[in-house]
């Protein structure tokens, strides 16, 4: 008979974190800040990224940025001091606390000629490995990017690849924000590969990452628990290509016009249209199926204001104030959001009080309909008139961090300032991995 143990890391591993977990640690704690991603939103996520590294505070933090270039290399980038990190449209970061400002990167940056490639080290718990044509090294946070000035050589006096001089005794990194959007990123794959390497990470796990990335297992985790929808019809590309006639018949049989159109797996409203009339249906739909295999043909929602609620926590989750985005445009897609800086967002959002409440138990409810944990933006349309019905829309379990997005903004309004609320997100990280580690392992 096996004995039975937990599924605790091994002793130098759990020695190495446990001094992390603990909140009388005399060191900072050391975070994996990760950016960029494969995705249509990687300029989103540069300015996500700049946005959380301007926040954080540096007192309790030492931060290592971690760029994923749009070809899927991880990277440090070159880190010369006086550089910085470039937002989607080139704009400078105002860095008022007198740290150590983060390297250039641009829309297709690649962090420069000084860029060192490298590999999340597995088993070793968030170990950073420098990779090179002579193999891998460790490497420790802080070298080559963010607060750390540039690595010396490591203590055995060796070189790290390529004659880099980047790998000092190897560290973990205590904590990694994947601050990516969309596919490669969002969806659960990177979230899979932190689970490899043991190490703590803050957003949704595996399961809630990939369940609230497509549209299509989202809105069927909403219809099982009952909560109240848009009608919708999922179209797979290949059965569009096949016969789509048919695709435009039933939709317009069973949805009407207005109806929007969007790629399932896709964030941003990247891809995202509304089709009023079959004349528009082929061109847009085939847009929209550019961007993934299976798409989301969705009724429209009349006359109705397009609410946000921001979710905190983990098993005991919190509901934010409740916010009102007026588009600048016909409706919120990719533009309206990130280019010509004219939506309003309206906090509070002007609704009579229980309906804003009913926003906010939906709110909740569709964050543990999915497994999200850590953080969620959860999206609404709610009936201007009449009943004011309330639609849940989606979840957004990795929603932007940009100076104009509305879940910084939700929570400021709720008592909880930017640079607190990362504080918390990385401690519900923490928490969950430590309670995720204290399962059993074997029989």
């Amino acid at each position: 008979m096996k004995s039975e143990r937990n599924n605790a890391a091994p002793p130098g591993r759990m020695a190495r974190r446990q001094t992390a977990y603990t909140s009388g640690m005399s060191r900072r704690i050391r975070v994996g800040l990760v950016f960029g991603g494969r995705s249509c939103e990687h300029e989103v996520s540069l300015s996500s990224a700049r946005s959380v590294y301007e926040a954080i505070d540096r007192t309790k933090y030492d931060v290592t940025l971690i760029h994923i270039a749009k070809d899927g290399e991880w990277r440090l980038p070159g880190g010369a001091a006086g550089g910085r990190l470039a937002g989607a449209a080139g704009r400078e970061p105002a860095l008022g606390d007198g740290g150590t400002p983060p390297p250039v990167l641009t829309g297709d940056g690649d962090g420069g000629d000084d860029a060192l490639p490298i590999l999340v080290g597995y088993p070793d718990g968030g170990r950073l490995l420098a990779r090179g044509a002579h193999g891998v090294g460790p490497l420790a946070p802080g070298s080559g990017a963010g607060d750390g000035a540039r690595a010396r050589r490591g203590d055995d006096g060796a070189a790290g690849p390529e004659g880099d001089d980047r790998a000092p005794a190897a560290a973990s990194l205590d904590v990694v924000f994947p601050i990516l959007h969309g596919p490669f990123g969002e969806d659960g794959t990177v979230q899979g590969l932190l689970e490899l390497a043991g190490v703590p990470y803050v957003g949704a796990g595996v399961l809630g990452s990939a369940a609230a990335m497509d549209k299509a297992m989202m809105k069927r985790a909403f219809r099982a628990e009952g909560l109240p929808i848009l009608d919708y019809r999922v179209v797979r590309r290949s059965e569009w290509r096949r016969d789509p006639e048919r695709v435009r018949a039933e939709a317009e049989a069973r949805l009407g016009y207005p109806m929007f159109v969007k790629p399932a797996n896709l964030g941003s409203s990247v891809g995202v249209h509304r089709i009023d009339g079959a004349g528009d249906f082929v061109r847009l739909v085939e847009d929209a199926a550019a961007y993934d295999t299976k798409v989301l043909i969705e009724a429209a929602a009349p006359d109705c204001h397009e609410i946000e609620c921001a979710v905190l926590g983990n098993d005991e989750p919190r509901a934010s104030v409740v916010g009102e985005i007026v588009p600048s445009r016909e409706y919120y897609d990719y533009d309206a959001k990130y280019v010509d800086d004219a939506s309003e967002l309206i906090i509070p959002a002007p609704l009579p009080p229980e309906t804003a409440e009913r926003v906010r138990e939906l709110a909740i409810a569709a964050f543990r309909a999915v497994d999200a944990r850590g953080l969620s933006r959860v999206d609404f349309f709610v009936e201007r008139g009449g009943e004011r019905r309330v639609f849940v829309n989606e979840v957004n379990t990795m929603p932007g961090f940009t100076p104009i997005s509305m879940y910084p903004k939700l929570w400021e309004a709720s008592g909880i300032p930017y640079p607190e609320l990362i504080d918390r997100l990385i401690r519900l990280a923490i928490e969950e991995h430590r309670d995720r580690r204290d399962v059993r392992a074997v029989l």
